[in-house]
């Protein structure tokens, strides 16, 4: 379903063109949960915009559902991201939109039948829990209630992937915990998550793949991890 295939990127601005990442093999599953850990400038965030074509890997290619990196045509990727949901850290929220505004938004830029806008839209309000908040505007919710604006967004399209960037980084310890149950709801629900995270505690917590990069490389990775056998006497 998303496929990295020794994917190298080079951004030739930064100094001395230096790679953000090198080499990069790894795969996610239909219905995975993977972590994408590492420090700050790890590579996380451009494996992120490699998923969803907003950058384009130097040399190596990206799969995702039957796009490939390689022959994408610029206008063919709205077709692609309608496939994925996608949380950034900040929101991104319009201001002078309502909380359903915001979801709705969403399914007008992809031509949505005005007709179905408002079911979806209450859908996935009450999926993340703020139906009451509906006709809210941004500047009236918690920093964790605009996440789970942000979430319903992408869910709205019933996206087989959901890229999550950093989603709890803004958030308290009570916000956090709330979006990665959102997270693990929709992982359960059969949609793939892949999210990015500095928030060691969260990954400690469950038993999701994780996926560890450093300078550009994958320096661990828990799916390769062989099982140890004890032989009983």
């Amino acid at each position: 379903m998303v496929r990295f295939q020794k994917v190298t990127k080079i951004y030739p601005r930064a100094a001395g063109g230096a790679a953000a990442l090198r080499d990069v093999t790894f795969g996610v599953a239909k219905g995975e949960f993977v972590f994408l850990t590492g420090p700050s400038g790890a590579g996380k965030s451009t494996i992120l915009k490699l998923l969803y074509m907003d950058e384009r890997p130097s040399s190596g290619e990206v799969r995702v559902s039957g796009f490939s990196s390689r022959d994408v045509k610029r206008r063919e990727i709205p077709e692609l991201r309608r496939k994925l949901g996608i949380i950034f850290q900040d929101f991104q929220l319009l201001e002078d939109r309502t909380a359903e505004g915001n979801v709705a938004f969403a399914l007008e830029v992809i031509g949505t039948p005005k007709s179905a806008i408002p079911n979806k839209v209450s859908r996935a309000l009450t999926q993340v829990g703020l139906a009451s908040k509906a006709r809210a505007y941004p500047g009236e919710l918690s920093g964790g209630e605009q996440q789970r604006v942000a979430f319903a967004r992408a869910l709205v399209n019933d996206p087989f992937v959901l890229i999550a960037d950093e989603p709890t980084g803004n958030l308290d310890e009570r916000a956090t915990r709330g979006i990665f149950q959102l997270l693990r709801e929709v992982n359960a629900a059969g949609t793939a998550v892949l999210m990015a995270t500095h928030n060691l505690e969260l990954v400690r917590s469950s038993d999701y793949r994780c996926i560890e990069l450093n300078h550009g490389e994958i320096v661990f990775d828990s799916a390769e991890v062989p099982a140890i056998s004890v032989e009983m006497d």
